[in-house]
């Protein structure tokens, strides 16, 4: 295939580096817990590490929220550290994709300190500020976490915007100096060998507050090219945005290569499938299957040669995929295998959240008191003030809570799971003496060997990376099936999304040999077939 790109035979593996592995006993993950885990990783077979962010932060937004762009976190090490990292890393052939986020800061970081100390600092106009209107907030504006995107500088008596939290100023993308200092910023990650960059809610950056637009605005994709000439565009990286209101269309303004902008995009069409219409992240609906399947076969046939897709279930804002639309007890490492198996077969670039290969599942709460989550407990002290019920909030917050993927890494059946030998930031999952690294290594039938042998797949199989994709329609709801077809090859995978057993009957399939599954099976027969309960497979058509 001409022009092909590693990112695009490439599987992405997320680290969040507060949760992985702790090295010194302070109950925080790091950077050397991370260098000491790389072999673990090597054994998985995926080809580079997204990095949430290391850089130095007072963490209001556990690091996404940055104080220096050119520092490490203290908790986390030193730049000497980071560079061992690079290197250590690609000695495995692993990249390292750093977290940029520059839609804002922190208010500790020395641009807003400065800003701050009154209107004529030549710095003020690296933030959005704007007077009151009719003595109050310049417009209805809100934040992600609750509340006004609008705070008071009690000092000077304009507002500020911050589309997050307080702590995190919007900077002004207008101002061409924001600009530069983010593009020497990004040349000095790129120079120390880093392989690319995560861009956090980079869709807000062209935003007109005035007019209320924070995502798409009209400089958005000007910007995106600027930013790709004066930094990524000469290097061989992977560039992959988070964008929340992203359609195919828009999908293919990013990632057309003829556009010179990003690789991809991660779009949440899916993602917001158990949302109620009209409501937020917050207000549960259960998922229909039969609209899951629409949007993933919209987007893997719709971006076409335009674009290239990103493929996930979790990340770090995500709860884990198996807790969520899966059974994370009777059917857990049956469902989590279903979900690993769906999406790794389709077309695009797959991204594996820590512990998702083990079969880590949500970690209820009963109380807000044990949250750590800034967005949740805003959420819960708005509600309450709203006269929800307490259990109510609660249960939206199990089901949908940040902290679920963040619990720390189940390493072993010993003391906190092997994450830490002190006090761990956020606690280890209970469940963490069967659900571990060492008993998934152990069993040949573990969630963790079939994550392996699929990035296997993805590696000696053309198919995979290229093939044509096309939705299987007249088969019962709870069953999701496609095709992939490339060179006169065609693969079938088949997905039951259901506790129950499903009979399937499509003689005209015939029999297909086995390519993997998470029940055992010789070859398939489609004449009828008796589908287990979350069953998946992927077969190999005559």
């Amino acid at each position: 295939m001409n022009n092909t790109k590693w990112w695009q035979t490439a599987v992405i593996y997320q680290i969040y580096p507060r949760s992985f592995q702790d090295s010194d006993g302070d109950g925080i993950g790091d950077l050397r817990g991370i260098i000491s885990r790389l072999d673990y990783l090597e054994q998985l077979g995926i080809t580079a590490i997204w990095l949430s962010p290391v850089y130095k932060s007072p963490n209001d937004d556990n690091g996404y929220d940055i104080s220096d762009y050119q520092d490490i976190m203290t908790e986390f090490g030193t730049m000497n550290d980071m560079d061992e990292l690079i290197e250590k890393a690609k000695q495995r052939n692993i990249r390292i994709i750093m977290d940029l986020v520059v839609n804002h800061t922190s208010d500790e970081h020395p641009w807003f300190i400065e800003a701050r100390t009154g209107r004529d600092n030549p710095y003020r106009d690296y933030y959005i500020w704007r007077d009151p209107v009719n003595g109050g907030v310049p417009n209805a504006l809100r934040s992600t976490f609750s509340g006004s995107a609008w705070e008071l500088d009690e000092v000077s008596g304009q507002y500020f915007l911050h589309l997050f939290s307080r702590r995190q100023p919007d900077l002004n993308w207008e101002n061409s100096k924001v600009r530069q200092e983010i593009w020497d910023m990004m040349n000095f990650w790129l120079d120390k060998g880093v392989g690319g960059f995560r861009m956090d809610v980079i869709d807000l950056v062209g935003k007109i507050p005035d007019q209320e637009i924070t995502g798409n605005g009209p400089k958005l994709h000007e910007y995106l090219q600027e930013m790709n000439r004066e930094t990524f565009g000469a290097h061989d990286v992977l560039t992959v945005g988070e964008t929340w209101g992203a359609t195919p269309e828009v999908a293919k303004l990013y990632s057309n290569p003829d556009r010179k902008e990003l690789s991809m995009v991660f779009q949440f069409e899916h993602i917001g499938l158990d949302q109620q219409d009209g409501g937020e992240k917050w207000d549960l609906k259960p998922l229909d299957v039969s609209e899951l399947k629409q949007v993933l076969a919209k987007w893997q046939t719709e971006l076409g040669n335009e674009g290239w897709n990103s493929l996930f279930w979790n990340n770090h804002d995500l709860p884990r995929i198996v807790s969520r639309w899966g059974n994370d007890k009777q059917y857990r490492v049956q469902s989590a295998k279903m979900f690993a198996i769906l999406l790794h077969l389709m077309k695009g670039t797959p991204y594996i959240y820590q512990g998702e290969e083990l079969g880590m599942t949500n970690y209820p709460i009963q109380d807000i008191s044990e949250a750590q989550d800034i967005e949740a407990i805003n959420m819960y002290h708005e509600r309450i003030g709203q006269g929800y019920a307490k259990e109510a909030i609660i249960h939206s917050i199990n089901a949908k809570g940040r902290d679920n993927a963040r619990t720390p890494m189940q390493w072993e059946a010993t003391r906190n799971a092997g994450f830490t030998a002190g006090e761990p930031w956020l606690p280890v999952h209970p469940n963490y003496k069967e659900i571990n690294m060492e008993a998934n290594l152990k069993d040949p039938d573990s969630v963790f060997h079939c994550y392996r042998k699929l990035i296997e797949l993805r590696k000696n199989n053309p198919i995979v990376v290229w093939g044509e994709f096309e939705l299987v329609t007249g088969v019962p709801d709870q069953v999701f099936m496609y095709f992939r077809r490339y060179e006169g090859q065609t693969w079938l995978v088949t997905a039951n999304f259901s506790g129950e057993p499903i009979t399937l009957e499509l003689p005209e399939l015939g029999q297909a040999g086995f390519i993997i599954g998470n029940y055992s099976r010789d070859d398939v027969d489609f004449k009828q077939l008796q589908l287990q309960p979350y069953e998946a497979f992927a077969v190999i058509l005559a």
